[in-house]
């Protein structure tokens, strides 16, 4: 399997043996003639809607730059997820989806479409801006579009659709809707979450709320930046169901109920966690952009990083060693307060130290932290046990670069409804403190080793 990336840096580690990653543009077409060379099938996932210029033209040329080179490859078919609406009347953001449809069949590459509507799942930004609302929000003024029909479906049968099509007979181009079991609306989507993480929530039903509005609303309330949010509420004013069901047919997939959906959803979280960087998720920010205090859905994260002129093991020298006798490189009074603190109550305080002072093992307590991940030189991944309104995380990690390497450090932190978020907002500003400090300590350390060891070297040699 090929993956083609823009920014490349941190996902060739993450992948398996047999998954190459390679540098592809789909608005540079001289950067596709190499990405797409030896493919038999290609799947196209892009679309701009988070693209503050027209995205519906950068969406067209993306797709004929992608097909056009895709033919030229000898592409055998394109598998495109696009977007499950019908009518003429189409939000602009639909009207794009089935367009970049059309731009691919035109290449005369077979292509198969799956269209879909709701995707029930971390990573969905539909489910992300449920999960935000029901969470942060007691009381939700909603508009009608909150009522309209829809026909979401589970991450995991999309996922297992999309496999399943490259097995699918495809003498010429076909587009499959595909869907859940049931029908069901924005509002009980929200209603079945709510029911299912135990909150008591209300829905105030307004007669106008303009999607403009609704977007600014969503915007201070959720993770999603206004013109995202504008464009998908204008999708959500169409219904989208299946009217034709054929897929079922085709494909040996038996897609589940929202209810059960929502549930693998909520079950799957701490997996998802373990397994995933969510500050990557901001792929569209650019090269060096900030994630603190940012919330992704319901979880809130501070990520930051800082070069140092050192190697990927010297740099991990002191994550390795941070905690117990060591310390946490800054304000070590304040973590001494904070486990004080927790100790009162009735949580695990500091008293416990760690184990093994050079070398982390997965499963060893770390003061009042429990060591959750760990790989030699590259990767700390700390969960919290301190007590909390939420769940929290602490990860450290080293990718090399030219000339040295680059430490990041990331806190998450899933708050438990608004208590949460008001600990979370209150200590924001110490925990900036803390959290800056600590990473500036870990750089300094990592360099004062390398110094160290260069003047006992030289104290050696002259003897």
């Amino acid at each position: 399997m090929r993956c083609l990336a823009r920014p490349q840096t941190g996902l060739a580690s993450r992948v398996g043996e047999a998954t190459e990653v390679v540098y592809g543009d789909v608005l540079e077409a001289e950067s596709l003639t190499p990405a797409l060379a030896g493919i038999e099938s290609a799947f196209y996932l892009i679309h701009s809607m988070g693209s503050a210029s027209d995205f519906e033209e950068r969406d067209r040329t993306a797709a004929r730059n992608f097909a056009r080179a895709a033919r030229r490859a000898g592409v055998r078919r394109i598998i495109y997820l696009g977007g499950l609406g019908q009518g003429q009347d189409l939000s602009p953001h639909l009207r794009s989806r089935h367009e970049v449809g059309d731009v691919l069949r035109e290449s005369g590459v077979p292509v198969l479409e799956l269209r879909a509507s709701i995707v029930i799942g971390s990573g969905s930004l539909s489910f992300e801006m449920i999960r935000a609302l029901v969470e942060r929000l007691p009381v939700m003024i909603t508009p009608r579009w909150v009522e309209v029909e829809a026909q979401p479906i589970a991450v995991d049968d999309l996922l297992a659709y999309l496999v399943a099509a490259l097995d699918v007979p495809l003498a010429e181009s076909r587009v499959f809707e595909i869907g859940g079991a049931d029908r069901v609306s924005y509002g009980d989507l929200m209603r079945e979450y709510a029911r299912q993480r135990g909150l008591r929530r209300v829905m105030v039903r307004v007669p106008v709320l303009t999607p403009r509005l609704s977007s600014l609303w969503l915007g201070l309330v959720t993770p999603l930046y206004a013109r995202v949010g504008r464009k998908l509420i204008e999708s959500i004013k169409h219904p989208s169901i299946v009217r034709a069901p054929s897929a079922l047919a085709v494909f040996p997939v038996q897609p589940r109920g929202s209810r059960e959906a929502i549930a693998a959803a909520i079950r799957n979280e701490d997996r998802e966690i373990t397994e995933s960087r969510w500050y990557d998720a901001f792929s569209s920010g650019g090269e060096g952009r900030s994630w603190t205090g940012v919330s992704f859905g319901n979880r809130l994260v501070d990520s930051r990083k800082r070069d140092v002129d050192v190697g990927p093991e010297e740099a991990f020298a002191p994550i390795r060693r941070i905690g117990g006798e060591t310390g946490w490189y800054a304000y070590d009074r304040l973590w001494r307060l904070r486990g004080f603190v927790d100790l009162l109550a009735g949580g695990v305080g500091v008293r416990r130290g760690r184990s093994a002072p050079e070398v982390p093992h997965v499963g060893d307590a770390l003061d009042f932290w429990r060591i959750e991940a760990y790989e030699p030189d590259r990767l700390l991944r700390l969960s919290a046990e301190m007590k909390l309104p939420g769940r929290a995380w602490l990860e450290f990690e080293v990718v090399p670069r030219d000339g040295g390497a680059t430490i990041r450090q990331t806190a998450l932190f899933d708050p438990a409804g608004l208590l949460g978020l008001a600990y979370w907002y209150a200590l924001y500003p110490l925990h900036a403190l803390v959290f800056s400090g600590m990473l500036r300590g870990i750089a300094r350390a990592a360099t004062d080793g390398r110094r160290s060891r260069s003047r006992r070297e030289s104290r050696r040699w002259q003897r």
